[in-house]
């Protein structure tokens, strides 16, 4: 694949970066990622890998634009509200950049269409904010081969990671959390609060370490970091880092 002229000055920015450089954004146009969840997390998410000229985008949720969201989900506008974010999302998207291939789905991901909505997926993103669904997609991701980027939030706590339970030795979302959270009853923002800034810095991190799973093995960048948990604290900043070791026992990854 070569890019056009148009697409070299528009990633200019990018190219000139020896991380990155012409290999990367190529790399980066030919890949899709599923975005799960295109809320708080996913709005700066999906603004910032469509910026950086990932090809192909497949949006998942099954919400409605709410008036409450507009504090923090950035793509959206009051004239939004009553909608599908998905497809707003969608719509954003290709007003952004009219050359990216973008789908809708405007459901839930479960068991019996995780397999169809990852198809052909370089990278899975989820920042839902359920934990059911979450297994879920890290359960279809192991089985798919597909490596997935977690990012979560809670008050002033983010959390970012990128999983690879498919490979030898290596540890998926479920390792992290186990069991327990199969049931749809967490946390919400709506109960506990959120800072708009605050999931935009999560957001934003997420569609990093989602760009390093793109380019691995292709540039400098591309050091997904496997099984490292970022923590971000936000109220007293800082970040710390942590392993997350493989399950010998996780029913999602154990026999992958």
């Amino acid at each position: 694949m070569t890019l056009a002229e148009d697409r070299l000055d528009r990633f200019a920015r990018h190219i000139v970066l020896p991380e990155i450089g012409g290999v990367g954004q190529v790399a980066l146009a030919e890949a899709h990622v599923v975005l799960i969840g295109c809320g708080g997390i996913g709005s700066p998410a999906l603004q910032y890998l469509a910026a950086a000229g990932v090809g192909r985008l497949t949006l998942v949720d099954d919400d409605v634009v709410d008036a409450s969201n507009l504090q923090r989900q950035t793509i959206y506008t009051a004239a939004d509200v009553g909608r599908l974010k998905a497809e707003v999302a969608a719509e954003w998207t290709a007003r952004f950049d009219p050359i990216l291939k973008v789908r809708a789905h405007a459901g839930r991901v479960r068991d019996e269409n995780a397999a169809q909505i990852l198809q052909d997926a370089t990278v899975v993103l989820d920042g839902c904010d359920n934990f059911a669904t979450r297994l879920v997609v890290s359960d279809a991701c192991v089985k798919a081969g597909v490596p997935l980027t977690s990012a979560a939030i809670g008050r002033f706590q983010g959390q970012v990671a990128n999983f690879a339970g498919h490979r030898e030795g290596e540890s998926c979302y479920r390792c992290f959390v186990g069991d327990a959270f199969d049931a749809e009853d967490c946390d919400t923002c709506a109960a506990d609060g959120v800072l708009g800034a605050m999931v935009g810095m999560v957001g934003s991190m997420a569609a990093m370490a989602a760009v390093r799973v793109i380019l691995e093995g292709k540039t400098a960048l591309g050091d997904p970091q496997w099984g490292k948990l970022h923590l971000i604290e936000g109220l007293v900043p800082s970040l710390r880092t942590m392993r997350i070791v493989k399950d010998a026992e996780c029913r999602g990854c154990s026999a992958a």
